[in-house]
């Protein structure tokens, strides 16, 4: 059985969650994004061969409204980018809210020696835990649509390539 992939597509990052056999998402790996999209699909395509991936979902950063702005934009651009290359199905899932739900499962980013302000080290690593997890929720509330369960972060239901959301 070949496992899907979540993809919480940021602009520095992008947060990868893998499905389970058991249907319950995990956080993967988080991935710099690449100076190109070609770099990006080099990458990509190195875990899909790993991990067995036969499909991603893409969270796709609608509006607080529910329509497409600028970062939808970006984000269904660079989809159409990556998946002739990748050769996977991809499907899209309503993003809104995921970040600020992993933050509250994260807790609050660590501080730095002595109770001082995080080094930029930790920043990093906190910003990545999230992009993880953020990959993660969008990828369980795909799994659990599909089993007819309501998702976890409240946001509406999947939205299909190439539709009018």
């Amino acid at each position: 059985m070949r496992r899907i992939l979540g993809v919480d597509l940021g602009e520095r990052r992008i947060g990868l969650a893998i499905a389970d056999a058991d249907g319950r998402a995990r956080p993967l790996a988080t991935i710099r994004r690449g100076a190109t999209t070609d770099a990006d699909i080099e990458t990509l395509s190195r875990i899909l061969t790993e991990n067995d991936i036969g499909e991603l979902v893409v969270g796709l950063p609608l509006d607080a409204s529910g329509v497409d702005g600028s970062q939808a934009a970006r984000t269904r651009a660079w989809v159409g980018a990556v998946a002739p290359a990748l050769g996977r199905e991809v499907s899209y899932r309503d993003e809104r809210y995921t970040s600020h739900l992993a933050e509250q499962r994260l807790g609050p980013m660590p501080r730095g020696r002595s109770g001082g302000p995080p080094t930029s080290h930790q920043r990093e690593a906190y910003r990545a835990r999230v992009d993880r997890e953020a990959a993660t929720i969008i990828l369980q509330d795909e799994l659990d649509a599909r089993a007819g369960v309501g998702g976890s972060a409240g946001a509406a239901g999947g939205i299909e390539p190439g539709s009018d959301m």
